[in-house]
């Protein structure tokens, strides 16, 4: 009983900690998602899509997906007449990269710099979508939608647009609540039963594959089961408690930006009906590689640097 106590206050805790962030940027956003806000940011971005293969609309589904979510990107490109491969290169640019001001702000919350987290999330979309188009020669055919939802409701009046931003940031801190506190209470779960030690070596080689330690995998497997936004009550509460370094969040959050929510976020494009296993392959490969070479890097920066306060020290002791 004590354990549930436990675990269902650390679950409200973490969705207070994340709510107060997610409701004010869930509401600002959707309100502006309804004003010609949104317009000129699609018409600032349509010439850029020529680069990686997209026609001036594709600026729209990745615009609402940055802004808002997966859901609204993809219901803006149901609507449209799109060929198979640049669905797959709107699929894995908005993998990469989208629901931005939450879950960037999330991960401040965490104690990560934004920076970091836009550059490593656009970055990895743009390339992607880049290489995808140089690379990949078929995919001409039109695409052929599975179903197609109803399209996005249209707000006039600012009360009626208040109304709806405040319905959509209430729903977002529900479905987190929804998901956070049954992984808290899982969590406080395995802890009381000693089954994370168990856990954490079963994981041990993957987070050694990665260069980050034993006590990264519960957060690693919260990410990737359940989303970077959910993930991170995790990740909070293993900085707090389980001592994870500074080095292994980030490395660990650099992971989840490429490959997070595998489930969700990779059968959510079947309505598009594109192939889902090379979309998943892409984050996962992507993800482990990345996160590989930082670690490698960020090791060897760490060497060079105790190597050179370590020469300063044999002098003087000379």
């Amino acid at each position: 009983m004590n354990t549930i106590k436990k675990g269902l206050l650390s679950g409200l805790e973490v969705t207070w900690k994340l709510g107060r962030i997610i409701f004010p940027i869930t509401l600002i956003v959707t309100m502006l998602s309804q004003t010609a806000a949104m317009d000129f940011l699609v018409r600032m971005m349509s010439p850029l899509m020529g680069l990686i293969g997209l026609p001036g609309e594709a600026a729209v589904p990745l615009v609402l997906g940055n802004v808002l979510n997966l859901y609204a990107a993809i219901g803006a490109m149901l609507t449209m007449d799109l060929a198979v491969k640049e669905v797959f290169i709107l699929a894995v640019m908005l993998s990469f990269s989208h629901n931005l001001f939450v879950e960037s702000a999330v991960a401040k919350q965490v104690g990560l710099r934004i920076s970091v987290v836009l550059v490593v999330r656009i970055g990895l979309a743009v390339v992607s979508a880049w290489l995808i188009h140089l690379l990949w020669q078929g995919g001409s055919e039109r695409a052929s939608y599975g179903f197609v939802p109803s399209g996005e409701e249209q707000v006039e009046g600012w009360t009626s647009l208040l109304l709806y931003g405040t319905q959509s940031a209430v729903i977002g801190i529900l479905q987190l609540a929804a998901i956070v506190i049954p992984i808290m209470l899982f969590v406080q779960i395995m802890k009381d039963l000693n089954w994370l030690p168990v856990f954490s070596r079963a994981a041990a080689p993957f987070t050694k594959v990665l260069g980050v330690r034993e006590n990264t995998s519960t957060t690693l497997a919260a990410g990737l089961l359940f989303g970077l936004a959910y993930g991170a009550g995790v990740m909070i509460q293993a900085a707090r408690e389980d001592g994870v370094s500074k080095k292994d969040l980030y490395l660990v959050f650099i992971f989840l930006v490429a490959c997070h929510a595998v489930v969700e976020d990779t059968l959510i494009f079947a309505p598009l009906g594109i192939p889902l296993w090379p979309l998943l392959a892409v984050r996962l490969v992507t993800a482990v590689l990345l996160t590989m070479a930082v670690a490698f890097i960020w090791n060897r920066l760490e060497k060079k640097e105790s190597q050179e306060e370590e020469l300063p020290a044999a002098s003087s002791d000379r």
